[in-house]
């Protein structure tokens, strides 16, 4: 009811129009023309799915990744639908025996 009242006065449609305005200001022009995408990205390591993420941007082959602490290596991104890419990882391994003669360093110190 107070918006109908300020609707017949004519000032809630311009301070709405007024509102409209400063928005258009803030937001990037890009939105405005239709060109922002968002895309469905698949992380995989051979058939097993590491990490799935709604990007902006899709990652290029070569490029230096970093997945839940581990280091890796993109070797190829494949379109499967129109916003659905899987892009395949070579993780680096880790050497276990190393981490293991790293803690028996840390109880000897006790």
């Amino acid at each position: 009811m107070f918006a109908t009242i300020f609707l017949k006065n004519g000032l809630f449609l311009s301070l709405v129009l007024y509102f409209i305005e400063m928005v258009q200001e803030l937001v990037p022009h890009s939105i405005d023309k239709g060109e922002m995408r968002m895309f469905t990205v698949y992380y995989l390591d051979g058939k097993n799915v590491l990490l799935n993420q709604l990007r902006k941007s899709v990652p290029n082959e070569g490029e230096e990744i970093r997945i839940k602490g581990r280091k890796g290596k993109v070797t190829s991104v494949t379109s499967v639908e129109e916003r659905k890419i899987h892009v395949q990882v070579e993780l680096e391994s880790v050497n276990k025996a190393k981490l293991a003669a790293e803690v028996d360093k840390k109880k000897k110190k006790r």
